[in-house]
């Protein structure tokens, strides 16, 4: 993610700033080892258990593990007919999970013969994430996707006066919370996450609006789950998973309890939500 995104050096856009360059394909594939144990469970039966693990990262995508065949259980496989193929890669069959009454389609694949460019594949297969039950990093159960070694998140408190506001279709705008001025409740913070723009996190109670719960939960590698609010305007208006907190965040995450972020841009209804940072867009 680090590399591949945004302006890291394997992104298709990667900067001009620098004194070298990189003889290679648009499209980048980097392979190196995770360096770690990792287990991912199925079914209630283990099926990756490795501690010869690889992540490739590959332009414009989030790196993948690839593990040795023989750390797969394969008692656990079935074959299929599904192949894909690849430009950078080369051709991929697929096979089938299959645990007591239940088969999962197409979720184990290998490049059995890859090209040239990508021989260091062969011999490696890969299992997409959403396959297995659970995921483990050491003993540590671990969501969406393995940490990235080139991502880094960074929490910092800001001396800086931010606004939540919301414009209606018709122009009408809305303070949905303010942070950072006299008044306010506390400071906000900063959430720096590599190759992404950076995240304002405010007390809540700088939130000037009603929130009332969401269903919606999402997870972070790096942070944790997060829970979704629903902000209420007078009169009538619902704005559906406006604010999100993480009420457990993860060890180095930790900085972000108890304070709420906010989701912006465009929404259905053609109105924006934006965030401005001493009067700037943030």
């Amino acid at each position: 993610m680090g590399l591949t995104r945004s302006f890291g050096p394997l992104s298709p856009h990667a900067p001009v700033t620098v004194n070298y360059a990189l003889d290679g394909p648009p499209h980048k594939l980097l392979m190196h080892p995770f360096p770690r144990r990792v287990r991912a469970v199925a079914g209630g039966r283990t099926l990756l258990d490795t501690r010869r693990g690889t992540l490739v990262h590959e332009s414009n995508l989030l790196p993948v593990l690839y593990v040795p065949e023989e750390d797969v259980d394969t008692s656990l496989l079935v074959p299929s007919d599904h192949t894909t193929f690849c430009p950078f890669k080369g051709g991929a069959t697929y096979r089938s999970l299959k645990t007591g009454d239940t088969t999962v389609e197409n979720v184990v694949w290998t490049y059995p013969e890859p090209i040239e460019a990508a021989a260091w594949l062969r011999g490696l297969v890969a299992v997409y994430w959403n396959a297995a039950d659970a995921w483990y990093d050491e003993d540590e159960q671990v969501f969406a996707h393995l940490t990235d070694p080139f991502t880094r998140v960074d929490i910092r408190p800001a001396s800086r006066h931010v606004v939540v506001t919301h414009t209606a279709p018709d122009g009408l705008e809305t303070v949905l919370a303010e942070s950072g001025q006299a008044g306010s409740s506390g400071q906000p913070m900063v959430l720096s996450e590599t190759g992404l723009a950076n995240r304002w996190y405010l007390p809540r109670d700088d939130v000037r609006v009603t929130l009332a719960p969401s269903d919606t939960r999402t997870r972070c590698p790096y942070k944790g789950e997060a829970v979704y609010e629903n902000a209420e305007l007078p009169p009538d208006v619902v704005l559906t998973d406006a604010f999100w907190h993480y009420p457990d965040p993860l060890p180095e995450s930790a900085r972000i309890a108890g304070l709420v972020s906010v989701t912006t841009g465009a929404r259905d209804d053609g109105s924006t939500v934006t965030v401005t940072v001493d009067g700037e867009p943030g």
